[in-house]
Order: C-alpha cells, then structure tokens, then sequence
C-alpha cells in the first residue's frame, strides 16, 4: 500500500465522519426544536436557536460538495456549534443547565479533527464556562431560565439524549470504524514489513553465497598457478571479495537494523581473516582494535572493508616480516557533524615517504586512497611513529535509492 492511497483514505475517512455527525447533528436539534416548541411548551428563543443551528449547519454541509474545504467546513460547523449550545445553555439555566455538557461534543470533535483545533476549542469553552460560572454567582444575570418548570426535566433528558447520540451513536461509531480500519492497516503494514524483512535477509544471504562462490573460485584459480605473484594478485582479490561478503553475512544474520553494520565485531573479524590467510593459523600477530560501538550503513561499511582489507594485507605481507611479531591496530571513534575518524597501520617496517599513489603502481595503495574518497573523506600518513599508519576521516554514506514505481 503507497503512502499518498494511505493518507487518501484517511482524509476520506475523516471527511464521512464530519459530513455524518453534522447530518446526524442537524437532524437531531431541528427534532428538539420541534418537541421544545410543541410538547415542552418551551417558547423563545431556545427551539429557535435549535431550528437556526439546524438550518446553517446543513447548508454549511451542503456548500461543502461545492468548495470541498473540509477545514473551512468543520471550522463553520463548530462555531455555529459552540455559539449556538452557548445560547440553549444561557436561556436553559445558565452554568446549570444540563445543555452545557454539548459544549463538551464541541471539544472532543475538535481533537478528533486535529490536536491544533481540539486545543482551540477547549481554550474557547473553558472560557465560556467561566464566564457562565461568574455571571451565574454575580448580581447580574444575562437572562432567566426560559424553560417551564414542568418541562426541565424532560428537557435535561432529551440534552442528555442528544450529547449521548452524538458522543457515543455517532462520534462512537464511526471513530470505532476508523480504529478497525487502521488497526487491519497496521497489521496489512506490519506484514508487508516481515516480509520484505525476510526478502533482505534473503537478499543478502544470496548475495553472500555467490560471493563466497567468487572467493573459492579465485582461490582454486590462484592454487593453479605457478607463477607466484599472479597467485599472489588472484589471491588479494580474493580477499577483497571475502571483505564484502562478510558484510552480507553480518547484515543477514541480524534481527534488526538491516541496512547497519556494527563495526566492532565486522572489523575483528574481517582482521583476524587476513592475519590467518596471510601469516596462517599460527601466527605471532596481535591484533589491537579500538572501535566505539557504532553501526554504519552498508554503503560505508563496504568501503571501509576494503581499505582495512588493503592496509593490513599490505602490513602483512611487506611491513611484518617472517619471524618477527608485529602488531595492527585499528581504532575507529565519532566525531562532530556524522563525521568518523579511523586510525589504523602496522608497527613494520613501513615504507619510503616519497611513495605515494602518484609515484606507485600498487593497486592496493591506489584502492586506499580512492576509497577515501568514496566515502567523502580525507587521507594522511602519519610519519612519527615506526610503520606504516593512516589516518582517515570520513562521513556516512548512504545513497539514495529510487523505486521504480
């Protein structure tokens, strides 16, 4: 279901839920009007006041199929509302008068609207009220109750009838509809979710098993060669290629944040990978990280993965030399703005300061810069200490991807 059918819905829904209350509305005070005036012999100003609202509320209902303004239309009904439940209730016994709870309906109809108006009109009638309350204990008084003492209580049945109908017969029914109809909205929402979930997952299970295929394929085409160092191209290839189906992997054993990595456990096992595949099990290298706990999106992990892969790889083979222990640390922190810092390098032997990607022909030295670049960042060398060690800064990346429908 797309967002702009969902919010279609929704409007309409809210739409038949004002155009049926003021219907119902309008019907209901034209009748009380008429048992006001016929059967409680309530004369003046009150059946009147009921005919009026009757009246201006429908044609206001009506004028809506011609604007179609569905604010202007719940505006004018409830000023229409508020002003005439607040003439009924002054000539039915002021802040007594059991026409006052409408003022209530008032409200209520606001906040099923929106929360803007519902506050509005809660300001409005709590103004009223007190109005009402300081007129009624005060000398002055705007008007005497104009209904008959033998009709009062009729009268307040038939204002109870009214506010209970249209609170719980109207208001009630049709918010209880739109509550059914959201919640089988939610639940169709929440399916569809699971599911393309499962399909992520599925996604990247795929995705990490042909890579895998990828990576044994490269690693029985390099076992066939004699000459070593094409071996040895094949077999940094390869590794490249397990760097990235690491990340498929992580992403589809996830439960939750799909599209993020948590790059602590992603960097010490990607480094513990190549110790073991260049130096072999046993291996005299420590491994130090120092990564905050932090999820990436899979368009900056993968990157990220291939230049720890190219660095340490080129640590292992060129600046650890057989015999010797040596030590990689890799440490990763946040910095302001959504930027990363990365520091990693080797303690061997490093290399000249006057090789550089412009000067080199290693592919691996060229990979690590521009993927520096990739990810929005900067590069350096970091001369002082013994070895070889970078550091980079960085920002998440996430691109944008487009639907086709």
């Amino acid at each position: 279901m797309k967002a702009p059918v969902k919010d279609k819905q929704l409007l309409q829904d809210k739409t038949d839920l004002i155009l049926k209350v003021n219907y119902s509305s309008s019907l209901f005070a034209f009748i009380l009007g008429l048992i006001c005036l016929f059967f409680l012999d309530i004369n003046g100003i009150i059946p009147y006041a009921c005919f009026g609202y009757a009246i201006l509320n429908l044609v206001n209902t009506l004028l809506y199929k011609q604007h179609k303004n569905l604010i202007l239309t719940y505006n004018i009904t409830s000023i229409i509302s508020m002003v005439g439940a607040t003439v009924v209730t002054i000539y039915s016994g002021g802040i007594q008068s059991p026409f006052i709870f409408v003022l209530a309906i008032v409200v209520f109809a606001g906040y099923v609207t929106t929360k803007v108006f519902g506050q509005l009109y809660l300001i409005v009638n709590l103004a009223v009220l007190v109005i009402l309350f300081l007129y009624d204990i005060g000398d002055f008084q705007i008007s005497e109750n104009t209904v008959p003492l033998e009709s009062r209580s009729w009268f307040a049945f038939l204002s109870a009838v009214f506010a209970v109908y249209l609170l719980g017969g109207v208001f009630g029914k049709n918010l209880l509809r739109a509550h059914h109809k959201l919640y089988k909205s939610r639940n169709e929402i929440q399916e569809r979710i699971e599911e393309k979930e499962i399909l992520l997952k599925e996604v990247h299970h795929r995705v990490k098993n042909n890579l895998q295929t990828v990576s044994s394929l490269l690693s029985l085409q390099s076992r066939a060669i004699a000459d070593e160092k094409i071996s040895n191209i094949i077999k940094s290839s390869q590794n490249r290629v397990v760097s990235m189906a690491m990340v498929h992997e992580m992403l589809y054993k996830r439960d939750d944040y799909l599209s993020k990595i948590e790059l602590k456990p992603y960097v010490k096992e990607l480094c513990d990978y190549l110790v073991r595949s260049v130096k072999g099990n046993t291996n005299n290298v420590k491994v130090d990280l120092d990564i905050d706990d932090n999820k990436l999106s899979i368009d900056t992990v993968i990157p990220l993965g291939l230049i720890i892969n190219e660095t340490i790889t080129n640590a292992l083979k060129y600046g650890i030399t057989e015999g010797h222990g040596g030590e990689i640390h890799v440490s990763l922190h946040k910095l302001d703005n959504n930027r990363y810092e990365m520091y990693l390098g080797d303690n061997g032997i490093g290399y000249s300061e006057d090789i550089n990607p412009r000067t080199s022909n290693s592919l691996g030295l060229k990979l690590i810069y521009n993927l520096a670049r990739q990810l929005r960042g900067t590069i350096s060398r970091d001369y002082e200490k013994k070895g070889t060690y970078y550091r980079i800064e960085f920002e998440e990346v996430i691109e944008e991807f487009n639907s086709v429908d």
